[in-house]
């Protein structure tokens, strides 16, 4: 089963802690439906949510659920926390009262019934029955209306069959349950714990059916475009130009001087003999170029090839991605000139300057040109340095080193600066390494400059690898006609493009 951090989307048992004892239905209400129904913008949007979800499935083959992480000390989180305690006060109320009122434990219990029986394969009726058997609320309901309800030993129960369920990354976690004899804590814990079995079982789920929807997302996605070009001819158009260009700008002479003698020692020894091949031209070869071409892609450009047109928002987010690496990775290669090798030998303080870094970018750059933004950013690195500097007992930096280094810093914010133009084609090398060996070969021997961002980078050229690999298997039969009339035919045979 897969391994998961967080919790589960749609009826969450964490959920309880912030509402009445009585759960709430798993379906929409009356009220919600005919919310729908009255806001065709809100059906939309809702359909639209679905479908990217699906699609962000079939795409990703390494896709899974996990829950909303909200920031330390945030309002939503604090309000949430204090919905939860007020409940699970409220329940532990109820169950010291004299008599006992067991009318929120019974819903409780209820519901954890109901996850139990979730968490069961098709298979597995004799687990099924007891379950059954054991949280019968009728029954348990008698027994809480003569004040026989015994909640420690049902809770018991449901650890035992907890462990019998959970995946082994969950052992830890409800082997600490058995530590806890407070039944409010220890229903609280339950709870908490079942939330993440959900997700797991989410995970497994969609890692079990993932295959089957993406052989079928290829064929309809396939069908649909074929309708579309026996409709109109022409619309491969852009697609064969696309192509076109790739090969051409693979078959030209490689420039001379230093950037070209740069460009071809940087891509890692052994990815760069596969992606910089002096080898005649492969179906492989020009397909990798012109996916690269596409997070290079002019925006006003709209002769965006029609194979790719379903990709071309993610696409898109890729390449601000790859931009905002390509600025986090400049900006601490020039940190690393000022800092010393004491400071930035320190993992912690590397640590530290890459979260800012990359906190300062996302917001900075969201609302500001990305000149305006780097001044905050080169500031804020130009005082972190600083002040690590005198907080390690090393010589602070100058006002001329600082006013240096801000500049420095600023300037990479400009497409044409030396140390971001060399990071941008580094990591251009590297997702070209990808595409041609894998992510994990590509990381074994990163270009220099790109260590700092190494689990970045796999995340990216995961996402890479991802959407280029399906669009392949979707479309890798009309590649294959355009290439045919690019490459002379023997080349064009020895690599199956459907097969990449």
């Amino acid at each position: 089963m897969t391994d998961v951090e967080e919790n589960v989307p749609g009826k969450d048992p964490g959920d309880t802690e912030s509402r009445p004892c009585k759960p709430e239905s798993s379906g929409p209400t009356r009220e919600d439906k005919s919310s729908l129904k009255d806001h065709p913008s809100r059906l939309r949007d809702t359909v639209n949510d679905v479908s990217k979800l699906s699609s962000e499935i079939v795409v990703n083959r390494d896709f899974r659920m996990e829950e909303k992480v909200l920031p330390p000390g945030s309002l939503e989180g604090r309000i949430r926390e204090t919905m939860h305690d007020a409940f699970w006060d409220h329940l532990k109320e109820r169950l010291s009262a004299t008599p006992p009122d067991f009318n929120c434990a019974l819903e409780l219990l209820k519901e954890i019934k109901e996850i139990l029986l979730s968490l069961l394969l098709p298979r597995q009726n004799r687990l099924r029955n007891e379950i059954e058997e054991a949280l019968d609320m009728d029954l348990l309901k008698q027994e809480a209306e003569h004040g026989s309800l015994n909640v420690p030993h049902l809770s018991k129960y449901i650890l035992n069959m907890m462990i019998l369920l959970c995946a082994p990354v969950r052992d830890e976690a409800v082997q600490k349950l058995e530590n806890i004899s407070d039944p409010v804590l220890l229903l609280r814990g339950i709870f908490q714990v079942l939330g993440l079995m959900k997700m797991d079982m989410v995970n497994y789920t969609i890692q079990s059916v993932q295959p089957q929807l993406q052989e079928h997302s290829i064929q309809h996605e396939r069908a649909k475009f074929q309708d579309l070009l026996n409709k109109q001819p022409g619309f491969l158009d852009h697609t064969t130009r696309w192509l076109t260009r790739a090969a051409t700008e693979l078959s030209a002479p490689l420039p001379s001087g230093p950037d070209a003698a740069d460009a071809t020692s940087l891509a890692c020894s052994s990815p760069s003999e596969a992606a910089n091949s002096p080898e005649p031209l492969s179906p492989t070869m020009v397909l990798s170029q012109g996916f690269l071409n596409l997070l290079l892609w002019d925006p006003e450009d709209d002769e965006f090839p029609e194979t790719l047109l379903t990709d071309r928002a993610r696409l898109q987010e890729l390449e601000a991605q790859l931009r905002q690496l390509t600025i986090l990775a400049s900006v601490l290669l020039v940190s690393s000139s000022f800092s010393g090798s004491v400071l930035f030998g320190s993992p912690q303080f590397v640590d530290k300057l890459k979260r800012v870094t990359k906190a300062l970018l996302v917001v900075e750059f969201k609302s500001r040109p990305e000149e305006e933004a780097m001044l905050t950013v080169s500031e804020q690195v130009a005082q972190e340095i600083h002040q690590s500097l005198k907080n390690m007992g090393l010589a602070a930096l100058s006002s001329d080193n600082t006013a240096s280094l801000i500049g420095q810093l600023q300037n990479v914010a400009r497409k044409e600066n030396c140390v971001r133009s060399v990071i941008d084609q580094r990591i251009h090398l590297f997702l070209k390494c990808c595409l041609v060996l894998g992510v994990q070969r590509s990381l074994l021997d990163l270009p220099g400059g790109l260590t700092l961002i190494e689990a970045e980078l796999a995340e990216l050229g995961q996402k890479f690898v991802s959407l280029t690999y399906h669009n392949q298997q979707v479309f890798g039969p009309y590649y294959t006609e355009i290439l045919k009339s690019l490459l002379p035919p023997a080349q064009v045979l020895e690599t199956e493009v459907a097969s990449l």
